[in-house]
């Protein structure tokens, strides 16, 4: 059965639910795949959908980060683990490798990050990565087109495995991968979009802007909603706390906007408001200053931290929560969400939400209709809208309704995961079936 090679940076990473979803829906719905990652995590919490994934998984040898070392004993440590695989793809198709090593050679010139810096050596890994899957692919006949998550590393990789196999491959940009110049330096992206058969991007926004920077004759791109299992997610019997909820979730990161959380529940607090605030997320680089900002308006009787949980139990964080708060912004280097899953997640459940109005997240959230969207980076303005929902009951019941129904049109896993798997069938000659059950994905 023709198979789709699915190209991962991390297999199973806590955060991309939205992408363990999409492979475990395209199973059901007669995809076959083969899953590659690039990398193996440790410490992940496993979501039902990872479990529930039939498809085999092939972690690559672990490659470890350039700083670590100098480059000459960076290659001396990994040349040796990917060599037995180079070998094999160079003996079968000679020239085609040759060509690929000479592109990847030219390419840790060309882009580097200036004339008087030395070759960018990413290249080189991506290159090792690519010839160990071109050897795995080459070995499964079944295998007959190849797909990337993310633009930049892993897109990288899947282009030089489809030189050094000959076969197509696709790709789905996301949010820092399309905006960031030093992830696609030069015209990287623009060279992905040439040589791909198509991509894919998860808004309309995101869509826009790839249409237009790509070159004459680029591959088509195509806008389809990550989406989220509407069953799973789906409206709890809600008692109204005595002390209201405001809920946040998302990896501590700058773009999501945290610190003005933190800055609206101090004003909150300050004007009387009886709340309190839970934000849910997976540790990284920003969730000091989150916390020095806790720290610095003393709101750690109000506003807690709580580490990164699975879709099942976040699930009950959404049902025992009375308003969601996701104020998000773009930063000054270009970084920013798309749709961010847990919004569609929090709207799923009937929560009023507050968020602002860039990327795509005015595509999902309508501002008085469905939800409410304030200036990003303001603080006061998230208070006002904060407050009115803190008042006002009805007005909370309104827009949370309005919300789930906005899901179940516009961004129901279902319905959008059957777009991506007819781009699949129709290059693999398959046909698109029905699911094959409708339960939820097991816990």
């Amino acid at each position: 059965m023709a198979s789709v090679a699915y190209i991962l940076k991390a297999f199973g990473r806590t955060s991309e639910t939205f992408i363990s979803n999409e492979m475990y829906l395209l199973e059901r719905l007669g995809i076959s795949l083969r899953i590659f990652s690039l990398k193996a995590l440790q410490g992940q919490r496993k979501h039902g959908s990872v479990v529930a994934i039939q498809s085999p998984v092939r972690f690559l040898p672990q490659a470890t980060e350039f700083a670590e070392m100098n480059f000459a004993a960076w290659l001396w440590r990994h040349v040796p683990l990917f060599a037995a695989a180079h070998a094999r793809v160079a003996r079968r198709k000679p020239l085609r490798y040759l060509a690929t090593l000479a592109e990847a050679a030219g390419m840790c010139v060309r882009y580097r990050e200036s004339r008087w810096r030395g070759p960018r050596k990413v290249f080189v890994r991506e290159f090792l990565q690519a010839g160990y899957i071109a050897d795995a692919v080459q070995q499964d006949p079944d295998i007959a087109h190849l797909h990337a998550h993310f633009c930049h590393g892993a897109t990288t990789v899947t282009m030089f495995a489809s030189n050094l196999t000959g076969l197509p491959f696709s790709f789905t940009a996301h949010a820092k991968d399309i905006y960031l110049p030093e992830l696609n330096p030069g015209d990287l992206l623009q060279r992905k979009l040439m040589r791909a058969e198509f991509a894919v991007t998860c808004t309309e926004a995101n869509k826009k802007h790839l249409d237009g920077v790509s070159p004459k004759g680029a591959a088509p791109v195509y806008a389809v909603y990550h989406g989220l299992d509407t069953s799973l997610f789906r409206p709890a019997r809600r008692r109204d706390r005595e002390i209201p909820r405001i809920l946040s979730v998302g990896r501590f990161v700058e773009k999501k906007g945290f610190t003005y959380l933190v800055d609206a529940c101090a004003m909150l607090r300050d004007q009387g408001f009886a709340f309190e605030c839970v934000v849910v997320g997976g540790a990284d680089v920003y969730q000091e200053e989150v916390e020095r900002r806790i720290e610095m308006h003393s709101l750690s009787a109000r506003v807690r931290l709580q580490t990164s949980v699975t879709q099942e139990q976040l699930r009950e964080i959404y049902a025992g929560s009375t308003i969601f708060a996701l104020p998000c912004q773009v930063l000054d280097n270009g970084d920013r969400d798309g749709i961010p899953n847990v919004l569609a997640e929090a709207m799923a459940m009937e929560l009023p939400v507050v968020s602002t109005a860039i990327s795509g997240i005015p595509e999902v959230v309508r501002s008085e209709e469905n939800g409410l969207l304030v200036p990003p980076r303001d603080a006061g303005a998230l208070a006002l809208a904060l407050r009115r929902l803190l008042d006002d009951a009805p007005l909370r019941r309104r827009l949370g309704a309005a919300a789930r129904q906005t899901i179940l049109e516009v961004f129901d896993s279902r319905k959008n995961t059957q777009t991506l798997a007819a781009l699949f069938a129709e290059r693999l000659g398959a046909r698109v079936g029905e699911e094959s059950q409708r339960e939820t994905v097991p816990c």
